[in-house]
């Protein structure tokens, strides 16, 4: 590219979080040049080994570079691929002006990411020198040393707000029409919904006091009544919840997005659906993914396997004890629980250890999912195979993983993107339904 072109494109420069977001990532800035610091190939390498989506991305960034280089010296700025900027290794050096390491007092690998771009700025002052990264403090430090820095915006969803918070609610809805959702179970949809209209949709129409729980088909063009009604002892206390269990029994709909706060009954709801199908699958997987505390491995953990993960695991054995309390221990679907845990006809695991796994023939429940990057959603998607159902639950404004937030994280993905589709279904869940106590604290702290 001639010199006067190379100089209107940006400089990239990568941290190590990006890498491992996407590993694809070195492809996505277009006709810009990428760079990265030798101290992210080095974190990478320490990344490598291991089972974990971030080992997964590690292994990937490298043999894409590998691949990439050839024999060609990494100092020098290379081509990506054809219609896309170059790419250069950044070595470990002293920037001549400002320094990273000096100015904050400490030798640390983000101190020598920020001195990377440093160095670079000094090398090309007449280019935009540019430093991404997922962690918010390292934005902050490389700013305050006047260099740009930002997140990675690929993969984030910004137009969401309507599709997180759907209005189920339509007033003014002729009583002739609810009449008749009531009285034949149906009714043509004739232009009630409006613009809020959507495949899979659900509804509340409502004329005064009268009102009906409906759901929109629209391969058939019809609005279908909803009832609350028991699911392996487990009954909806609210629409959104009569909602949900449509979405989750409903044989057509085979990928599930439940949202909602804490209390509203994501996975409980889930879990029931499962147990109710459970002869149409020949497995039932409750997974999530595991995030320490203070972003510690899990290694730190005292104990065998199994007393490390079980911590991370409760809350949903919790929902399992719960649906078999409904029942006395010589009930036919208590017993039928048991032996289906006896049997690992369901089975609750860390996401981690179903990696490679084929998903055929299973109901496969995913809470948490707004931990999820958009791509780990995406491989888990992929690998459905026939007769399989996903049902991700979450709650996008409850992130526990440091480089996600309410528009890039895998859940908020999901909802924007598969909207509309005839294969999923959406419902947020609005109302906690564990105590006034619990409500109290969604509500106000």
């Amino acid at each position: 590219m001639p010199l006067l072109m190379r100089k209107k494109t940006k400089i990239f420069v990568l941290d190590t979080s990006v890498l491992i977001h996407d590993h694809h990532a070195i492809i996505n800035f277009k006709k810009h040049d990428v760079a990265i610091p030798i101290t992210v190939l080095e974190e990478l390498d320490k990344f490598k080994l291991g089972n974990d989506t971030k080992n997964f991305s590690a292994r990937e960034v490298i043999r894409y570079i590998d691949r990439l280089i050839g024999n060609v010296r990494l100092q020098e700025w290379i081509n990506i691929e054809e219609g896309l900027g170059q790419l250069k290794i950044v070595m470990d050096l002293d920037p001549k002006n400002v320094n990273a390491e000096r100015v904050y007092a400490s030798s640390k690998n983000d101190h020598k990411i920020i001195n990377a771009a440093l160095i670079l700025k000094e090398e090309f002052p007449g280019r935009s020198v540019v430093l991404v990264t997922k962690d918010i403090n390292l934005r902050i430090k490389a700013k305050a040393l006047g260099v740009p820095s930002e997140d990675y915006e690929t993969g984030k969803v910004y137009e969401i707000k309507d599709d997180l918070a759907p209005t189920y609610a339509i007033d003014g809805v002729e009583s002739e029409l609810i009449r008749e959702v009531f009285t034949r179970g149906m009714a043509e949809e004739n232009g009630v919904l409006g613009s809020l209209k959507k495949t899979n949709g659900y509804y509340i129409l409502k004329n005064g006091k009268t009102s009906s729980l409906v759901y929109y088909n629209e391969k058939e063009n019809l609005l279908e009544r909803i009832e609350k009604e028991f699911v392996y002892g487990i009954k909806p206390k609210n629409a959104e919840q009569a909602f949900a269990f449509h979405a989750l029994l409903n044989p057509e709909i085979q990928l599930v997005a439940l949202q909602g706060v804490a209390g509203t009954g994501k996975t409980l709801l889930a879990l029931a659906a499962a147990l109710e199908q459970e002869k149409k699958f020949n497995q039932i997987i409750l997974a999530r993914p595991i995030v320490p505390l203070s972003n510690k491995e899990i290694g730190f953990l005292p104990g065998d396997a199994n007393d490390k993960i079980g911590p991370y695991m409760e809350p949903l054995w919790d929902n399992l004890k719960f649906i078999k309390s409904q029942y006395g221990e010589n009930e036919k679907k208590h017993k039928a629980i048991l032996e289906m845990e006896e049997n690992k006809k369901i089975v609750i695991t860390p996401l981690a250890f179903i990696r490679g796994r084929s998903l055929s023939n299973i109901m496969f429940i995913i809470d948490e999912a707004q931990n999820l990057t958009p791509h780990e959603v995406k491989t888990i998607i992929t690998r459905a195979g026939e007769n399989t159902k996903i049902v991700f639950t979450g709650d996008v404004h409850q992130i526990d993983t440091p480089y996600l937030d309410e528009y890039s994280n895998g859940l908020a993905y999901l909802i924007q993107k598969i909207k509309n589709q005839p294969l999923f279904a959406h419902v947020k869940l609005e109302k906690g339904e564990r105590s006034a106590l619990a409500n109290l604290a969604n509500d106000w702290l």
